[in-house]
């Protein structure tokens, strides 16, 4: 059945996750573990049992005035839950732009958790001292390896990052960030001299942004609540807006399903909006948060979709699951 063209009521949630005390601000799920992790505005990370929708692990990770703004998961550092830190980084400055894991470019039938480079390292983009520039981390070194910077620090600070390794050997990445003026400015790692691309589409804060499997195009979000899907040509330096939606008020985060074909954003409406990617067409739009929809994730079976409120809630959805052994698209 496809929402978008079926007269009955969008679906209700699958289970609702009720362990926190403060705003859920980010989510994000865990291949190997089969986990789904979640991070409040009082610090407070959790660690989901989807079968028994219950926590199975808890931890004040960062200070109530700071909270989780960001979860970066990979699978290349196993199931493992850590009670102490292995590293931690200091950005020196106070942003709301959440981190980006750097993943490989994949085709519609590989996962997207593939995040270890060709030399082995695992790198992270954060903003920066300079809240204008981007840091590259190495999380197996526990080093900063680059530090990318706009041209023009008039753009403001960076409020929203994706990050890739390029096709082919090495550990080249592809970085885009969105900044507060509503610019998107893309890198080429291997040049961090100057951004490859500049381009405004927006005319509030991008707060959010996701790249598609293969690198070539992605979604961008905005304060003002426009959406912007677009492709890219790194090696022409071309950006190109393919469509735009004046969806709902301050799309605070996107997801995109690891088969591209349907995404998600979160918004300041209480909604959570559903998308056909390829079509580019809205599916539906989901009602249950009482409160600011903060984040979204799906997970990497495709099964489900988790959001995220100020309501201090988590709702589990299913959309859409994919039938055993096919790869059809969304009808």
């Amino acid at each position: 059945m496809a929402l978008a063209t079926s007269r009955r009521p969008a679906p209700d949630p699958v289970a609702v996750l009720r362990a926190h005390r403060a705003a859920v601000n980010v989510l994000a799920f865990h291949t190997p573990s089969g986990a789904l992790l979640s991070g409040d505005a009082d610090g407070e990370l959790k660690i989901w049992d989807l079968v028994k929708h219950r926590p199975v692990f808890s931890s004040r990770v960062h200070t109530p005035s700071a909270g989780v703004l960001g979860i970066g998961v990979s699978s290349a550092l196993n199931n493992k839950i850590i009670r102490q830190p292995i590293l931690s980084v200091k950005s020196e400055s106070y942003h709301f732009c959440k981190l980006a894991v750097a993943r490989r470019c994949t085709t519609n039938d590989e996962s997207h958790e593939d995040t270890r480079g060709a030399a082995g390292q695992i790198l992270m983009a954060i903003a920066g001292n300079d809240t204008s520039k981007v840091e590259i981390w190495d999380i197996t070194s526990g080093q900063r390896v680059q530090l990318l910077s706009p041209k023009d620090s008039s753009v403001g600070m960076c409020m929203s990052l994706h990050m890739i390794f390029q096709s082919g050997e090495g550990d080249q990445c592809t970085v885009v960030a969105g900044y507060e003026d509503g610019s998107m400015l893309m890198w080429d790692t291997r040049h961090p001299a100057a951004p490859l691309l500049q381009s405004k589409q927006h005319k509030e804060p991008v707060l959010s942004l996701v790249l598609d499997g293969p690198g070539l195009g992605g979604i961008s979000g905005s304060a003002d609540g426009q959406l912007t899907l677009f492709s890219f040509n790194s090696t022409e330096k071309v950006y190109t807006p393919k469509k735009k939606f004046e969806g709902q008020a301050g799309i605070g985060d996107i997801a995109l399903r690891g088969d591209d074909k349907i995404f998600a954003t979160s918004g300041w409406d209480h909604r959570v909006s559903i998308y056909d990617y390829r079509r580019r067409k809205p599916l539906a739009f989901l009602k249950y948060h009482k409160e600011i929809v903060n984040g979204v994730a799906f997970s990497e079976d495709k099964k489900w979709l988790a959001s995220g409120s100020k309501d201090s809630t988590v709702a589990l959805w299913s959309l859409y699951p994919p039938s055993e052994g096919t790869s059809k698209s969304v009808e």
